[in-house]
């Protein structure tokens, strides 16, 4: 006997089998086999070999899938979704891509945040492109508007902080 405590919905080799990540990532098991078969994310503890073979996936699987899903709720399509996985599994030379940037997307397209400083459009081939946060914006006018208009003059500073 083993020394390795087996957890629930846990295989034997430390993977997920395939009724509890639907569960954890909220498909069904058909969307799952079908992602597996046509390759968009691969169980990468376990693969069926065969009939009454299970396949077992690992934590990152499940992140990996939890983002498709993600994107799909956000209005991607599962096309959309697989090309940019397969751009991706390119530019960062990795088979786990999406566990290893940021994705953002507005449902039209996907963007990839590998650092702070760096965001690209996945569909344009890492074009870059840039977020504002309008916080910061808000307060850099509103000290504007206090230098401009000296406290004499508090109605536009004043109208500016109530906005």
């Amino acid at each position: 006997m083993s020394d390795q405590i087996i957890r629930p919905g846990v295989g034997e080799n430390g993977g997920f089998r395939a009724p509890q990540v639907c569960k954890l990532v909220g498909i069904t098991y058909r969307q799952l086999d079908y992602w597996a078969r046509t390759k968009l994310i691969r169980p990468s503890v376990q693969s069926a070999t065969g009939s009454g073979s299970q396949r077992l996936y690992s934590f990152s699987d499940i992140v990996q899938l939890k983002v498709v899903k993600r994107l799909l709720d956000a209005g991607m399509s599962l096309k959309r979704i697989r090309q940019a996985i397969e751009i991706l599994r390119i530019q960062l030379e990795s088979d786990s891509p999406l566990a290893d940037v940021t994705l953002l997307s507005d449902g039209a397209t996907i963007y990839a945040a590998a650092s702070a400083e760096e965001v690209v459009d996945v569909f344009q081939r890492g074009q870059g492109v840039f977020g504002i946060a309008v916080g910061p914006v808000e307060r850099e006018l509103i000290g504007e508007m206090h230098q401009l208009f000296p406290a004499g003059d508090a109605d536009a500073a004043t109208v500016a902080q109530e906005a």
